[in-house]
């Protein structure tokens, strides 16, 4: 069998890892070579986007995506390549909040935007500070602070464009997460979210402050109207005290509330879905199956008390930190369902109250729960789009699972 021809970038990324040697530093020349990687890499997305056509929710102030591990590489329209067009168009600042990077197309982006003079700024988790793609960005002079908390994490996922723009989700910036995991990522175009993120992020970039919230500081736009009929919250780990906002979402359920959970251990948010559930409220959920072995979650109380939760059927890691309670109101974001998350993380999440924006998430939901077994009560057909008969028609069974938080 032919061996696979390896990728122009992937040839670059490799002879710039090489020759940094783990030091962060690169000469002029590896310098220009990652240049011009990263225009050969926009010229790869840029046929992606072709293949895609226009995006169809370029009118819509908020707008939804999904990664397709189906496809175990670059799809048409994916998030990976969807953010890469937003931040092809920011005209003068990119603030990078994210736990990792080596994702070859976002970081190739990132660095033609400082190239054409955007300014470029990079928060990132301790653990992962000698990773490919910081190590590329700050090769060209993008300034990067971590978080160096030994026994916490910097786990979002964010990026603010021009201070007008934010896009958030579960997806790392990495090629696990955006190519082989189940993740989602949002695109918001509204001015007070990006107010809340652009605060966030100053607070740990040019204060240093992880965890919580500065003296006399606070986010300044937590509930946020999206349009006339679209209110949504806006909350951050750990002074926004992200679990209890939950518990109140899910307690609110009348008809119906799936999820989709890489971490579950959060006893509160478990309870709720309980007592929901014995309301005569359906709930169903899928798990991750990795973070179910050592038993510390609450896939086991839920299963053992009737209710239709699996485990996932992703041979890599299925991702997801998301609720949708009534088909109505959306739970996302980087919060994972845990006391982590809610205690000790820097974390951010979204609640939002949209019919529309509920059914892109409830298609994935059909897709991924269907994948792992679970069937529609009667009379609720599975979601428009959803494709649980589709399964994975390549072999990853041989990879462990890893690569996401």
């Amino acid at each position: 069998m032919a061996r696979k021809k390896k990728s122009t970038f992937g040839w670059i990324w490799s002879l710039i890892a090489l020759g940094a040697g783990g030091t962060g530093y690169l000469t002029s020349e590896q310098i220009q070579w990652l240049v011009w990687g990263a225009k050969k890499v926009q010229e790869e997305v840029a046929i992606f986007k072709g293949e895609s056509g226009p995006d169809n929710q370029s009118a819509q102030p908020v707008r939804v995506y999904f990664t397709k591990p189906e496809n175990n590489g670059p799809a048409a329209g994916d998030p990976a390549s969807m953010l890469c067009s937003y931040i092809d168009e920011a005209k003068a600042t990119i603030d990078v909040c994210c736990f990792e990077l080596d994702n070859k197309v976002i970081v190739a982006a990132l660095t033609k935007a400082v190239q054409r003079g955007v300014k470029v700024r990079l928060v990132t988790e301790t653990d992962y500070i000698g990773e490919s793609g910081v190590t590329a960005l700050r090769a060209v002079n993008v300034p990067v602070v971590d978080d160096q908390r030994p026994s916490a994490l910097m786990h979002n996922k964010f990026m603010v464009f021009d201070g007008k723009a934010i896009w958030t989700g579960s997806m790392n910036f990495t090629e696990n997460c955006a190519y082989r995991n189940n993740n989602n990522g949002m695109y918001f175009e509204n001015t007070r979210l990006a107010e809340n993120y652009s605060t966030k992020f100053k607070w740990m970039f040019e204060q240093r402050k992880f965890g919580g919230a500065p003296a006399f500081g606070k986010i300044p736009n937590p509930l946020v109207q999206i349009t006339s009929d679209f209110p949504a919250e806006n909350y951050f780990s750990t002074h926004d005290k992200g679990a209890s906002h939950v518990i109140d979402t899910v307690k609110k359920a009348t008809k119906s509330i799936h999820f989709l959970a890489f971490s579950f251990t959060h006893e509160g948010i478990g309870q709720a879905m309980l007592e929901r559930s014995r309301a005569g409220v359906q709930v169903a959920g899928v798990f991750e199956k990795s973070q179910t072995a050592s038993g510390h979650t609450e896939y086991q109380k839920l299963k053992e008390a009737g209710l239709q939760v699996f485990l996932d059927a992703n041979p890599r890691n299925m991702h997801h930190k998301v609720i949708i309670v009534d088909g109505e109101v959306v739970v996302a974001g980087s919060f994972n369902f845990s006391n982590n998350a809610d205690r000790t993380n820097d974390e951010n999440m979204v609640i939002l109250h949209n019919a529309d924006i509920a059914s892109k998430f409830e298609g994935e939901f059909q897709k991924v729960a269907g994948l792992a077994g679970y069937t529609p009560p009667a009379g609720q057909p599975a979601a428009p789009g959803a494709k649980p008969e589709s399964g994975f028609p390549f072999n990853l069974t041989s990879f462990p699972k890893f690569g996401g938080k």
